[in-house]
């Protein structure tokens, strides 16, 4: 039995054309700053997003939570989302490693608005923790990959510019919502501060997150990522593979879209589903009956070859990827329904 991987799209794995670009890719020290693949693809994201600088990292967390350090000191506040990655999976970050505290906003499908953010804001009071930064995530991988409208981040960026804010972007699958809804990096470097992208998603590298912000801001990132021993050496071996990524497979992301609505379609006719949360892009979040659970669920799926994952005791998420095609598709209706 072949397995439909549907779990999450960090399961992608490199391409031919990926593994040959890694293979050929010029290598050097990046600890030393000299590694000519890691220099052009923090180059390339630094420009591509009109921001001053960037710093390849091992992982989302890893560039979320140097984001949150280099912002936050001790006694302030996060303020973001209660699905927020930042807070629900990264192993408690946010106090361990900066010794901030987090104020929990719900939102629309984890979309935070201004009028929120700025109810949320402590006032000028010694009592209080003082907040001193906004983390939105695009898009919301608990929200079942839900996007910001641009009017929407126009008002976030524009009020939190006024107050003197910090504005974090969680942009683990950023090009996904750029896909949706048309926006450019350009616009999201005006409205973040500093955003953490991924390329090991839906973009298909086998690993790695560049954070892109100022260069005093990448500068301070840089002595963190070294302090929790993310200093890289010959890393451009995993930068090329980012690269390739950027260059070769953004806009095929259309097509992870088109079949997450597709497999949405087909559990909705599945009589222990429920309903579905909308799908905008490649996440698909089944709510199933009521008397089932969704670990059991996952577990009689697995015996039919499709892997996914439980998202609590009531949901099941999907997610399409460069690995799941239209064969897939076909081979996964007929496995679910029967």
């Amino acid at each position: 039995m072949k397995i439909i991987e549907l779990r999450s799209d960090t399961f992608t794995l490199p391409t031919p054309g990926m593994r040959d670009a890694m293979f050929s890719a010029p290598l050097g020290d990046d600890v030393f700053g000299e590694d000519p693949s890691v220099l052009a693809l923090e180059s390339k994201l630094a420009n591509m997003f009109h921001k001053e600088a960037a710093l390849f990292c091992p992982s989302g967390t890893m560039s979320n939570q140097m984001a949150i350090s280099a912002t936050v000191s001790k006694g302030q506040e996060v303020i973001c989302d209660e699905l927020s990655h930042i807070y629900l999976y990264e192993g408690g970050g946010i106090m361990a490693n900066a010794g901030a505290s987090v104020k929990l906003l719900k939102g629309d499908l984890g979309r935070l608005t201004k009028s929120q953010i700025e109810a949320a804001i402590s006032p000028d009071d010694i009592h209080a923790c003082e907040s001193a930064m906004v983390s939105l995530e695009n898009t919301v991988n608990k929200g079942g990959g839900s996007v910001y409208s641009s009017e929407s981040l126009d008002e976030i960026s524009n009020f939190c510019k006024k107050k003197e804010i910090p504005l974090h972007l969680d942009g683990a699958r950023i090009f996904n919502a750029m896909a949706v809804t048309g926006q450019i990096p350009s616009q999201f470097g005006a409205w973040f501060d500093s955003i953490s992208i991924c390329l090991s998603k839906g973009l298909g590298a086998p690993v790695g997150s560049v954070l892109v912000g100022n260069e005093a801001f990448i500068k301070k990132a840089k002595r963190i990522r070294k302090r929790l021993g993310g200093g890289w050496r010959q890393a451009g071996m995993l930068a090329a593979a980012g690269i390739f990524a950027l260059d070769h497979q953004v806009e095929r992301l259309q097509e992870d879209h088109q079949r997450a609505k597709a497999i949405s379609e087909i559990c909705s006719t599945l009589p222990w589903v429920e309903s579905t949360l909308p799908v905008v892009t490649n996440i698909v979040i089944v709510k199933i009956r009521e008397g089932l659970n969704s670990t059991i669920k996952v577990a009689e799926l697995a015996q039919k070859g499709i892997k996914c994952s439980p998202f609590g005791t009531e949901y099941i998420r999907f997610v399409t990827h460069l690995g799941f095609g239209d064969e897939d598709l076909s081979r996964f209706e007929k496995a679910i329904k029967s």
